[in-house]
């Protein structure tokens, strides 16, 4: 006996017994499906935070400064200056496996509006290198360059929403934005990138959607800030490809408590370990849904193992006859293997339709995001054949040693 001809003798098996296949099949439907399911998901979320991770750099290293009450801020600064340049300056100089930095720092702004339309956008002055180091293209115009910073040059950076706000849906390059009292010429529009979520394991994300940047140097001398406040917002530092980003953080950890001695008015974040921290809550989500898939698929092939049993006891006669016909031992386990391997494929092939339905039904419930990938049908369908034969050995075993004369006189 070939395999085609194992394979259709057991789907005219399965016909003869329809309700009681269609009962075994429930278990590896409900465990694949489990299976598809959880590895959709678990895609999708794993691909999501790689571009929520982008917002921050992957291979950044950031300082950002935390807001203190107007209270105790003469008191802190008695101890520490807060954010300032100077800080960035030493890090870069401690820290040589640093190539790429940025700065950044938030305006308060009063007014904002052009000879078109008014906008509630928030306006930063960044680093030259900002928005390359946290990902953002540009959709037209140019970025901000050195010589903007070092002129001093009253030039911004609009986000898309920011754009559509101040001037509809006309060419904005060229154009000029009034903030506060200093008029602004517009020398690039960033291209659309939304964000899913506000924050990434408790970490605030910033959409530049609504977003204006102008050159730092800009920013510091001719907007007006709070007495006291911070110099600087943030500072991001970009670690080179050789270098270890821990290493790096926990040195600057140390210059930066040096630097303001003991003083919690900063704080640092690295996105390499905000992504390991959400992989492992991931590992976790995975562990628990891959121990449910599996009882699925443990139950389903204690169903494939009874409905074989149940074959053997129903067919003793029939494997009588072929025993007496020439078939060897081997010829009858291999066919009740084959009848064993083909109710778990297709209970695969089924659960493997449910569970892209079940992963499209969680996210459109909850939010989460999902994604495909052939990694998971190969994966549900490989398991499938292997519980099917691991579930029909006995049974096969035990109908390949039955005794031929017994067998024809039942």
């Amino acid at each position: 006996m070939d395999w085609r001809t194992g394979v259709e003798q057991a789907l005219e098996e399965f016909r003869h017994h329809r309700l009681r296949t269609a009962l075994t099949l429930l278990g590896m439907i409900f465990g694949v499906g489990a299976v598809i399911s959880m590895l959709a998901i678990g895609e999708g979320a794993e691909r999501e935070a790689l571009r929520l991770i982008e917002a921050l750099g992957l291979r950044n290293v950031i300082v950002e400064a935390i807001a203190q009450p107007q209270e105790r801020l003469a008191e802190i600064r008695e101890d520490s200056l807060g954010l300032t340049r100077r800080d960035l300056e030493i890090a870069l100089e401690t820290l040589p496996q640093v190539g790429r930095s940025a700065a950044l720092k938030r305006i308060n702004v009063f007014t904002l509006f052009s000879d078109q339309g008014r906008s509630d956008a928030e306006v930063f002055g960044i680093s030259p290198s900002y928005l390359p180091m946290t990902g953002l293209e540009l959709s037209i115009g140019r970025a901000l360059l050195e010589d903007d910073e070092r002129r001093y040059a009253t030039v911004c950076v609009l986000g898309a929403q920011a754009a559509r706000d101040l001037f509809g849906t006309g060419d904005p390059l060229g154009r000029h934005v009034k903030v506060n009292h200093v008029w602004l010429t517009v020398v690039g529009v960033l291209a659309e990138r939304s964000l899913r979520e506000a924050e990434f394991e408790g970490v605030p994300l910033a959409s530049p959607q609504n977003r204006i940047y102008v050159p730092l140097s800009t920013a510091l001398r001719r907007f007006r800030f709070k007495q006291m406040e911070d110099e600087l917002d943030a500072f991001h530092l970009e670690v080179s490809e050789q270098s270890s980003i821990a290493s790096v953080a926990a040195t600057l950890s140390r210059l930066m408590k040096t630097r303001h001695r003991n003083v919690d008015d900063y704080r640092l974040i690295v996105p390499e370990q905000l992504l390991d921290q959400h992989r492992q809550t991931q590992r976790v989500f995975d562990i628990v849904m891959a121990t449910i898939a599996g009882i699925s698929l443990l139950v389903g092939g204690i169903g494939i193992m009874n409905i074989m049993l149940a074959n053997v006891l129903e067919r003793t006669r029939e494997i009588g006859i072929r025993r007496a016909m020439g078939a060897r031992q081997s010829d009858i386990r291999r066919q009740f293997m084959i009848e064993a391997t083909t109710i778990a494929v297709i209970g695969g092939l089924v659960g493997i339709g449910l569970g892209f339905a079940l992963a499209w039904a969680i996210a459109l419930y909850s939010g989460w995001p999902f994604a495909w990938s052939v990694r998971a049908p190969l994966i549900a369908v490989s398991v499938c054949a292997f519980v099917g034969l691991v579930f029909g050995i006995y049974p096969a075993h035990k109908a390949a040693r039955l005794d031929p004369i017994e067998a024809l006189s039942r």
